[in-house]
């Protein structure tokens, strides 16, 4: 039995017709993290009053944030510490609202029932900067451990459920539905929701690059509104929301329920002292040299004008 998610490959992007109005290219990666922006491009078809817009799929990280390094897509749900992470070498990126909160747990496996269970195994982590990194180093903090007790390692988030039933890990940490997955499937279970151990935690935002946004004001505004709006619709968790999944990602329902019970989309303002405690975690964790500042970083302009 096959345990590793299958991503949908054609429904990687939504193509649109020739029109005046301009096309922004934002990246994805196929997670339940993304709810807001797969539900507003599929109740719209893409299309809206003053642009269209092409969801641009990508199986790994490294790949999406050379995509938009480079200036092939426009912004980007994306792993927060990554933006933060190219902001600092220089490229101009501006954070206009949260993917979600909450909804990332430590699953592990059956033999592993508390933190301190896990000195000596192997822990997976999606990648170095991430949330669930934080998330790993903050629970092993909180029972007086450090990375040094756990054998760590980066791994392509398909591939930590069936590593876990495998017993090549004895648990991780990653984006959904993955951890749903395991447990779904019976090989692993929760070990800490994201909350317990940092509530209101900051995992992935909606980026734009800052040229794009200075070219398209009056569009990023309308944009970062229909955002909101379906991240307030996507909140409700109706069979829109399950049509938009089905889209874009290929999942069993039974997995997407268990994955919606732990995630919420409503107020998607990114927070200044919720900013700056995950800023000074980076620090302390040696991540980054000067990661930036929530005022070079985080533009609350639109998102402060949707009513």
């Amino acid at each position: 039995m096959a345990f590793v998610l299958m991503f949908v490959t054609a429904c990687g992007s939504t193509a649109h017709p020739a029109s005046d109005k301009p096309t922004i290219k934002i990246g994805y990666l196929p997670i339940t993290h993304a709810g807001p922006l797969f539900l507003d491009a599929h109740l719209h078809d893409g299309q809206f009053e003053q642009y269209n817009i092409e969801l641009v799929k990508f199986n790994s990280w490294p790949d999406l944030m050379d995509a938009l390094n480079t200036g092939r897509i426009d912004g980007a749900s994306v792993l927060v510490q990554l933006a933060m992470k190219a902001v600092e070498k220089g490229i101009d990126l501006q954070a206009l609202a949260l993917g979600h909160k909450d909804g990332n747990v430590l699953i592990s496996s059956k033999e592993i029932h508390e933190t301190k269970d896990l000195v000596g195994e192997t822990f997976a982590i999606p990648h170095k900067y991430s949330t669930h990194n934080q998330l790993l180093y903050e629970t092993l903090k909180l029972e007086g451990l450090t990375f040094d007790d756990v054998n760590i390692v980066e791994m392509a988030p398909a591939e930590m459920p069936a590593a876990l039933a495998g017993n090549q890990i004895a648990g991780y940490v990653v984006a959904e539905p993955f951890g749903a997955l395991a447990v779904n499937m019976d090989k692993g279970h929760v070990l800490h929701y994201s909350d317990d151990v940092w509530p209101n935690s900051y995992c992935c935002v909606l980026v734009l690059r800052n040229d794009f946004i200075q070219e398209n004001e009056t569009v990023t505004q309308e944009l970062v509104a229909q955002y909101v709006k379906a991240g307030e619709h996507a909140d409700e968790k109706d069979a829109s929301l399950y049509e938009a999944y089905q889209h874009y990602m290929n999942v069993d329902r039974e997995v997407l329920d268990l994955s919606l019970q732990w995630i919420s989309y409503d107020g998607l303002r990114i927070e200044k002292p919720e900013y700056e405690k995950l800023r000074n975690l980076v620090l302390e964790m040696d991540l980054m040299e000067n990661p930036p500042s929530y005022e070079e970083f985080v533009n609350n302009t639109f998102i402060d004008k949707v009513k």
